[in-house]
């Protein structure tokens, strides 16, 4: 099981890759909340999606946040670092992101 510093670096190293993404690709019209909820460590992370950017990542949950992914630790770590394919993990239901159908198609753009 990955610890919550493992975690909380896997999100921050997913922000600098889509930092690299929006420069190379240009602005996605994206602007919602995000949660990261880690399932078996009991923890979560929230932040912002702005322009296909991960900003403003801390610590802790959002409730109300517009888009809501929820994982196990490993699993996040894998998503992250490309070990895991986004689409077979959300069948297999090792991950589950609430979100409306329209931010998924954006999302699977920066995926």
């Amino acid at each position: 099981m990955a610890s919550v510093d493992e975690c909380r670096q896997a999100l921050q190293d997913l922000a600098t890759r889509l930092d690299q993404h929006a420069e190379a690709q240009g602005k996605i019209d994206l602007d919602r909340t995000l949660a990261c909820r880690i399932t078996d460590l009991g923890t979560a992370f929230h932040g912002r999606l702005e322009g296909g950017r991960l900003v403003d990542l801390a610590d802790g949950d959002d409730p109300k946040a517009k888009i809501a992914l929820s994982t196990g630790s490993d699993d996040l770590v894998a998503l992250v670092h490309g070990r895991l394919d986004i689409m077979s993990a959300m069948a297999s239901r090792r991950v589950s992101i609430k979100a409306n159908p329209f931010d998924l198609m954006k999302l699977r753009k920066l995926l």
